[in-house]
């Protein structure tokens, strides 16, 4: 957009859309001098969130460091990266879903592991390891069998 910047209130709105996620809108933008056109795209703002740490301590939830996170956590186990942002979006929603002001960072933890167990079980012990912070060969053996035992219950 050459080396001029602009802001979106020196804008109109073309079009908008909702984006396929129902979460998103996508507005095609002009500038008022109808130079350049350019697309934005934006988010349902929601409501703040305190996270309580193991030391009791609060942060605000911040959904980049959950992503940073899961994503260090699956590697390469998943087909995309639009599958590992659908994850993402499913553990924000439940997260959000729980209707309190603040939320543990263990109960966080869990609700993450239910949602990885579902979808790959090898991203799932990757982050179990860490959320458990493993020291041992025992403890690593422990959550798969504990795993094993779940899978087998559901079939």
């Amino acid at each position: 957009m050459n080396t001029q910047q602009y802001r979106i209130g020196d804008s109109k709105v073309l079009e908008s859309r909702e984006v396929s996620d129902g979460k998103t809108i996508r507005r095609r933008r002009e500038t008022l001098d109808g130079k350049y056109r350019f697309t934005t795209y934006e988010r349902i703002e929601k409501p703040n969130l305190a996270v309580v740490k193991k030391n009791g301590s609060r942060e605000l939830f911040d959904r980049e460091k959950l992503a940073g996170a899961i994503k260090q956590s699956v590697g390469k186990f998943f087909k995309s990266e639009i599958e590992v942002e659908r994850i993402i979006d499913d553990i924000e929603d439940a997260v959000y879903a729980v209707g309190e002001s603040e939320v543990s960072s263990k109960h966080i933890g869990e609700i993450v592991l239910d949602k990885l167990a579902d979808k790959n079980e090898v991203a799932y012990v990757r982050f179990a390891s860490v959320y458990h912070d493993f020291k041992t060969l025992d403890e690593f053996e422990s959550i798969l069998a504990s795993r094993r035992r779940q899978r087998e219950g559901e079939a």
